[in-house]
């Protein structure tokens, strides 16, 4: 073993009563009875006192209150916990709060099963409206059958059932073992988020960083709600290629007066206004700068060049209409295309037929499209286009990757809409230090400690690959409104550019019930009034700022000031793009500088097919049932087991070693607790003097040593990979060698020698559950109140120095060298079939050369363990690798009585 620098001494002697054990000692019921404990004594409760560099903070990731909580939140949340838990015991005030991320879809769209209600804001309040349906997930509810209610009546049941949510939810946290102050908590919906989002909003407002546009953007027809980047989702969606021709205005080169495009959308046919190919494309060079006419809808078309035209894709030249997709949104800005949009919000066909169809044939396929969805639209255009004689062959199947909004089931579809936009690095804009934005976002993430390091890339090829900004504003209702009204024109028609913005000191507001400074509730909606702003934030808008809600920014400078910028950041690696990168936006726009210090990303849990595990695939598994057969702790010890970025198998053997590792630690140290039976527990250093008990705090102290650096690197797997590796060697080799001589039971050894075995074994035990307390917080903290009063929980972490101090010139070889010894006796009993207690009437044991000088200092204790009553004859072999009974004799057996 290598020597580290004795920087500690040894420790004064501390005498503690007897130990209080129960007689039968157990897992169950420890979640209950250890969770009122900590909640009556206020155990991780943050002090307020504590100066910022006392302080770690963390800014724990709000579940989405929609159902229930799954494992995989049991797995992450138990990192984050684990990290709390060591950052308490190494002296530091830890601001644990816990959010609910109550706003937004997930939410609308449980209220709406839930309740058998659908939203409808043109519909009045109803005080005494009593819901249809309550309970379950209301699938058997079709959404025709669902009641319209007003925004408000909607909005009291999405409060209403988070409520009830987060009663579950936090419940379920507590029976985990979680360590939070349940004193510090916030939901996105609440006050205090309002007050924040809305704040901060304002102020990205006037310094120009919020901003508001009518353009393309993707748009989700089912929840009828603009989507942002961060949001979408490819999946693989079924579709046809067509090969449709298009007319050549004049004949070409060749003679041919038709040029073929294969699109998966004919159904846009209509709002098609260019072609376009590959500038280096040789087939359709000499077509640049001429005329096409659509075909069955005769409209002259521009053939154009553009780099971003795939040659290899179809047939390598493409329609660009008003939108089909991201591709045509970057044509038609940069070359200056006009506007034929022919899709409407609800997903279907616009009922006004439009003025640049000029042919009798296109008015009368449009007049049939009208009003039809894609689907069928598609089909009305594909028997015109057979009946032209212009859809060369059939379609042809196709797999194709569709973006979809992540929590939707239909493909998005782009429609022109007006929103708000916060800046975030997608478009260029220059900060005050000269440098864009996104070099500045891409500085801050090198600034940013990312455990596993490796996750950095992911942050940054987001940031790289950004094309527009964020888009904040939402057509739903359950969130935070966007804080603005705008100005009536004497005529009558709304000034979007006018923008009434309202004092911080009026926040939060609601513009569709509160009223803009310098008006009154009768000029809304009229001439010279105004009108409100009717969309919500983006939840993301809201969580992209939970270390400002949780600390307290304006509304706790007190309690800001301790708090942030933050320690800790923990989230899931999928959300990188999202939470973690927005909140790095907000905080650079706000404060410039980033929010904390580190980020801790998870992995995923897969299932048994090596697949992610999330509510929309359903193989997820709810964890209460889990807690409650394996007990916390095992669950806990099964997520622990996963390092931080590395995806981990839901694996309930893992959890089954988690629990037997829990039960012996609570047996372990009964035995070693209760070896000087009801004499006072002496907790003395300077009374392990014999070798093979100072060789067992020398490896004590390398572990600790070892799960200390772990933790500070935030590896919490390995910290608890060593401490449990040699817990086992502590229980299987050390507590068997030297229990006969803690005992004493006769006593016939020397005082001194019995008393360094106790000091030594309670030591270890004191030391083992400072260890294990992050991970197994209820077990250890059932044992530490057998002896000690107070919490292990608020107990130091334990220190390597004092231990090696108290080792003195232990060697922890010499516990390898004797464990290996005293197994090689055992072997021979196990082999021979016979009890364990069968004692030697002589043996001749082998061991590697090296060994011998170990087992050696520990003659006395090898020989009580493998009940050696003769001859012991220790010999060195150079080309032995372990320990062998080369020669023996045993005694008759014991009878069984």
């Amino acid at each position: 073993m290598s020597e580290a620098p004795l920087t500690g001494t040894v420790p004064e002697a501390e005498t503690l009563p007897a130990p209080s054990v129960p007689d039968k000692v157990s897992l169950d019921g420890l979640e209950d009875r250890w969770n009122g404990t900590w909640t009556e004594a206020g155990t991780y409760a943050f002090d307020r006192t504590a100066t910022r560099e006392q302080v770690y903070s963390i800014d724990t990731p709000p579940p989405t209150v929609s159902g229930s909580l799954h494992v995989g939140h049991v797995f992450s949340y138990t990192h984050t916990d684990v990290v709390a838990r060591y950052q308490r015991m190494r002296g530091k005030a830890v601001f644990y709060p816990m959010g609910w991320d109550d706003n937004g879809l997930p939410t609308e769209r449980r209220v709406q099963n839930y309740f058998g209600v659908r939203c409808d804001p043109s519909l009045p309040y109803d005080p005494d409206f009593t819901p249809p349906h309550v309970g379950g997930e209301g699938k058997s509810i079709k959404a025709a059958d669902q009641v319209p209610i007003s925004r408000r009546n909607f909005v009291e049941l999405c409060g209403r059932l988070t409520a009830e949510d987060e009663q579950q939810f936090e419940a379920l946290w507590r029976h985990l073992g979680l360590s939070v102050d349940w004193q510090q908590h916030y939901q996105t919906i609440g006050r205090d988020s309002r007050l924040v989002a809305q704040a901060a909003f304002l102020r990205n407002l006037a310094r120009g960083e919020a901003y508001q546009a009518a353009a393309p953007g993707l748009w989700d027809v089912t929840f009828q709600t603009a989507v942002a980047q961060a949001e979408l989702e490819a999946r693989d969606y079924p579709g046809f290629y067509h090969k449709v021709a298009f007319h050549l205005t004049e004949p070409g080169p060749d003679g041919s007066d038709a040029v073929y495009i294969e699109t998966t959308r004919p159904e846009l046919l209509p709002a098609c206004v260019a072609l376009i190919a590959h500038p280096d494309d040789e087939r359709y060079r000499d077509l640049f700068g001429t005329t096409v006419t659509s075909p069955v809808f005769g409209v002259e078309l521009p053939v154009l060049a553009h780099p971003a035209a795939e040659m290899d894709k179809g047939a390598g030249i493409a329609m660009c209409c008003t939108f089909g997709d991201l591709t045509d949104v970057q044509w038609w800005r940069e070359l200056d295309l006009p506007t034929r949009s022919v899709l409407g919000r609800d997903g279907r066909i616009v009922r006004e037929t439009p003025e640049w169809l000029a042919s009798d044939a296109g008015r009368a396929t449009y007049e049939e499209m009208a009003g039809k969805t894609t689907f069928s639209a598609r089909n009305v255009v594909v028997d015109a286009l057979r009946a032209s004689g212009d859809l060369d062959g059939e379609p042809v199947p196709t797999q194709r990757k569709t973006s979809f909004f992540e929590k939707g089931d239909k493909p998005l579809e782009i429609v022109t809409s007006r929103q708000w936009y916060i800046r975030n690095g997608g478009r260029p804009h220059t900060e005050a230090n000269g440098r864009d934005l996104r070099e500045n976002l891409l500085a801050r993430g090198r600034e940013l400690e990312f455990h596993p390091d490796f996750m950095r890339v992911r942050y940054e090829n987001w940031v790289n690959g950004l094309n527009s900004d964020w888009l904040i504003s939402r057509q739903r209702f359950f969130g935070v409104p966007i804080p603005v009204w705008y100005a009536v024109r004497e005529d009558g028609e709304v000034d979007h550019g006018a923008v009434l913005a309202p004092d911080e000191a009026q926040l939060p507001v609601d513009p569709s019930i509160d009223v803009p400074p310098g008006y009154t509730e009768d000029q809304r909606g009229q001439a010279g009034g105004f009108v409100g702003e009717v969309d919500i934030m983006d939840t993301w808008a809201t969580s992209s700022l939970s270390p400002q809600i949780a600390g307290g920014w304006l509304r706790d400078a007190d309690l800001f000031e301790r708090v942030y910028p933050m320690d800790l950041r923990p989230q899931g690696q999928d959300i990188i793009r999202t939470w973690l990168f927005s909140t790095v936006v907000r905080a650079h726009l706000e404060f410039g500088a980033l929010p904390w210090k580190h980020a801790a990303i998870s992995g995923w849990i897969l299932d048994p097919d090596r697949k992610k595990m999330s509510k929309s695939k359903g193989n997820v598994v709810t964890p209460m049932g889990l807690l409650e057969e394996h007990g916390s702790d095992a669950v806990r010890y099964w997520a622990a087991s996963a390092r931080l970025g590395t995806d981990a198998a839901f694996e309930v053997g893992q959890m089954k070693i988690g629990r037997r590792l829990a039960i012996k630690v609570l047996n372990a140290s009964k035995f070693a607790l209760t070896m000087g039976g009801d004499a006072p527990l002496v907790l003395d250093p300077a009374a392990v003097t014999v070798p093979i008990d100072r060789a067992m705090l020398a490896g004590l102290a390398e572990v600790v040593e070892t799960a200390t650096a772990a933790f500070e690197a935030y590896d919490h797997t390995r910290a608890l990979e060593v401490s449990e590796t040699y817990f086992w060697t502590f229980c299987d080799d050390y507590l068997e060698l030297v229990k006969d001589r803690a005992y004493n039971r006769d006593g016939v050894l020397p005082a001194a020698e019995a008393a360094s075995a106790r000091a030594a074994l309670a030591i270890a035990v004191d030391t083992f559950l400072r260890l294990f307390a992050p991970v197994l917080p209820f077990a250890t903290e059932e044992v530490w109140s057998w002896y000690r009063t107070g919490s292990v929980h608020r107990a130091s972490w334990p220190e390597a120095a004092p231990l090696r101090a108290a080792a003195a010139d232990g060697d922890a070889e010499l516990i390898r060298a004797t464990g290996q010894a005293l197994a090689a006796l055992r072997k021979v009993k196990s082999e021979a079939k016979v009890s364990q207690r069968t004692t030697f009437a002589r043996v001749r044991l082998e061991l590697p050369a090296d060994a011998v000088p170990f087992v050696q200092q520990a003659l006395g204790d090898l020989r009580a363990a493998g009940r050696v009553r003769g001859d012991l004859e220790i010999v060195g072999a150079s080309g032995a690798e372990q320990a062998s009974v080369t020669e023996h004799e045993l005694d008759e057996p014991e009878p069984r009585r």
